[in-house]
């Protein structure tokens, strides 16, 4: 049941589709001073989340070693140069918007609901949205406020990424821990969620200390909120899956509701039907299916990520597509992640016995790494055929500071970075930046 869509059809006065589209901080109808009961304001700042998700699912696999595209310009993806801006209308710019409505409704909860468990929530979805922000653009500007002045310039001149996480994403994440239930309702975000998410913001910034006691949190606490590894990988994806058992957090998709992304979505883009990319299916990706059995073994993921003759994933089938949910995190990832913190912090044992738990699901045998530069490599080789085509491919790339190892060819750092949206450069008369290469 898309339990949050449902609340949605009944808080549509809240939802505001802006005429212009370089609206950064859209308002809402409603002002806030004017509410006593902000569910609505909070449904939004869900709501816009979804114009992240095929942005998002995009730029992890098709800029990675994952996925290729097949048509001009979009073959960009592939070159590492300054001409992605020409896809900013698809990708860069829907993405960036979307994300800045669901803060600017995050904030309108923040500053004036009066319930604990609305602020939380809003808080998490505000640190959700600035992570991926930061991931995908560096520096980005910053606006904490539910009306912010339209003469202020300081909410958009853009503020550094070590800034964005240290003076809002990590205190929004813990303000959430601190005040969400450790249950997860209707797939709403919880106290795991929120510790899972700070968990992956210590690891993005090497935070390997904070990152395994967040990590831990989580890993030791699911199963008293009722989440566990799915027994058979491919029960965790289609849409008689979502919110299965091995979800912690996902953004929720209903085909009852419009969406304001209006592009092809993000199950398209995998199954091979859009366009753009009929055959998005990685030589390098079978490539790493190959080496995970050669030792005779088979990995049961093979078949519910890649088809090789299609050249396409049936990960996210076609059938019910518009209704995939995306996962923003499930407990795989968090599980692979405690490994890799275990391992930076020298807990090799510890490492390879969360590791081998992924392993053991995908019918494989231990891992035979023993040195922690072999169990690090492992761990990576691990998250790419577990996370393929869920949009992480890239981002744990960068993060790792594998670009051109994994690659195959030297990347210039300036492109590990996306373009900020020309149309925000031009439209705040200069005071937002672009990225430098671009």
């Amino acid at each position: 049941m898309k339990y949050i869509y449902i609340l949605i059809l009944g808080s549509l006065l809240f939802l505001v589709s802006c005429s212009e589209d370089l609206e950064q901080f859209p308002p809402n109808i409603a002002s806030s001073n004017s509410l006593t009961d902000f569910e609505g304001v909070l449904n939004a700042a869900y709501f816009y989340q979804h114009g992240s998700v095929t942005p998002m699912a995009v730029m992890g696999d098709f800029r990675a070693d994952n996925a290729l595209m097949d048509e001009d310009p979009y073959t960009e993806f592939d070159v590492y140069g300054p001409n992605l801006t020409v896809m900013e209308d698809q990708f860069f710019g829907p993405f960036y918007t979307a994300l800045y409505r669901s803060i600017l409704s995050a904030n309108g909860v923040i500053e004036n609901s009066t319930n604990d468990v609305q602020i939380g929530e809003a808080r998490y979805l505000r640190a959700l949205a600035y992570f991926k922000l930061v991931r995908v653009f560096g520096d980005v500007p910053v606006n904490l406020f539910a009306t912010p002045s339209p003469t202020d310039e300081s909410i958009l001149r853009r503020q550094s990424a070590a800034t964005v996480y240290s003076d809002v994403i990590i205190p929004d994440l813990q303000a959430a821990i601190s005040v969400l239930g450790t249950d997860i309702v209707d797939g709403r975000a919880s106290k795991l969620a929120a510790q899972g998410m700070l968990g992956k913001v210590y690891m993005q910034i090497g935070d390997f200390g904070n990152a395994t006691s967040s990590l831990a949190a989580v890993v030791n606490g699911a199963g008293g909120a009722g989440i566990a590894l799915q027994d058979n990988f491919a029960n965790i994806f289609g849409v008689d899956n979502d919110l299965n058992s091995e979800i912690i957090y996902a953004t929720q998709v209903s085909s009852s509701i419009s969406d304001e992304y209006g592009f092809s979505e993000f199950w398209s883009w995998s199954a091979g039907l859009d366009t753009k990319s009929l055959n998005p299916l990685d030589d390098d990706l079978i490539a790493a299916f190959d080496a995970s059995e050669a030792g005779g073994e088979t990995d049961l993921r093979r078949a519910v990520t890649i088809d090789e003759a299609l050249m396409s994933s049936p990960k996210f089938p076609q059938d019910g597509g518009p209704d995939h949910d995306w996962i923003e995190l499930r407990l795989a990832d968090v599980i692979l992640l405690y490994a890799e913190a275990l391992n930076e912090n020298g807990n090799s044992a510890g490492a390879l016995d969360e590791l081998n738990k992924i392993r053991t699901r995908a019918g494989l045998s231990n891992s035979t790494a023993s040195s922690q530069a072999e169990i690090r490599q492992a761990i990576l080789d691990e998250r790419r055929l577990e996370l393929a085509f869920e949009g992480q491919r890239w981002f744990d790339l960068v993060r790792t500071g594998t670009v051109n190892a994994e690659m195959g060819q030297s990347i210039d750092s300036r492109y590990h970075l996306f373009p900020i949206p020309v149309s925000e450069v031009l439209a705040s008369f200069g005071v937002i930046t672009q990225n430098d290469g671009y």
